[in-house]
């Protein structure tokens, strides 16, 4: 039996995710990263590649890969529902498929991954944390179908915690811009663009990987046991800017 807490971390080789292995690595816990991807994930000591769409929608390979989880996960103190898909579209662009699939990820995915793994959280009286979104409550143009999930989300969280009172404690996180290469690249990798965003934010920058992962580690130690069915903004204070037309 590992004498180490076990943490199971969805989308981790994304740049919160890779950050979130590293942190509960460094912290003594036992990483079993998931992904859709198949790449070197350096701080997992276990790592599956994992599809969250095709486990809500194929009974048969939800089945194959539960077999899996109960031979190779046989306890669990954490899960980390962190991996999101964000398919950009307007209201008259959203495709059935595209919204089917980001409910899927970022949604019923995490729901389904709790359902399964809730009687290894019990039995550790572990936690369960939702990487959600600034885009929970303030969102842009064409985010339609991610924003309504990251929303769903945070509702789901709420929900969970109460459900599950006494047994598992259940929170969120909502970042805002967080410095990862995929942020960057939704800006073509344009420092001058970066620079701007930093500026937009009461902080004067936008966030580091390490921030939210740090708070995640917080949300999941008995320390702050108290807080539950919270939904924590780590957003620079950009959440309470009204821009001016000057």
């Amino acid at each position: 039996m590992n004498s180490r807490k076990s943490v199971v971390i969805t989308g981790v080789l994304g740049g919160i995710g890779r950050q979130l292995a590293k942190t509960f690595k460094e912290n003594d816990y036992h990483v079993i990263g998931l992904d859709i991807n198949d790449a070197d994930a350096p701080h997992c000591d276990k790592f599956f590649k994992f599809d969250l769409h095709k486990y809500c929608s194929d009974l048969n390979y939800k089945s194959e890969m539960e077999a899996k989880f109960d031979q190779e996960i046989p306890e669990l103190f954490l899960l980390v529902n962190n991996a999101a898909v964000q398919i950009l579209s307007s209201v008259s662009e959203v495709r059935l498929e595209d919204w089917n699939q980001t409910l899927n990820v970022n949604l019923t995915g995490p729901l389904m991954l709790s359902q399964f793994f809730l009687s290894r959280l019990e039995r550790s009286m572990g936690s369960i944390v939702n990487i959600a979104s600034i885009h929970q409550q303030l969102t842009k143009k064409r985010f339609v179908a991610y924003a309504s999930s990251k929303s769903a989300l945070v509702g789901l969280t709420k929900a969970m915690s109460v459900d599950l009172q006494g047994k598992v404690r259940v929170n969120a996180i909502s970042p805002a811009a967080i410095d990862t290469q995929m942020l960057r690249e939704g800006f073509d990798n344009d420092e001058a663009k970066v620079q701007m965003l930093n500026e937009l934010h009461p902080s004067q920058r936008i966030g580091k990987p390490q921030e939210v992962s740090q708070l995640a580690l917080l949300l999941a130690e008995d320390k702050l046991g108290f807080i539950n069915g919270a939904n924590l903004k780590i957003d620079g204070g950009i959440s309470n800017v009204l821009k001016d037309l000057d």
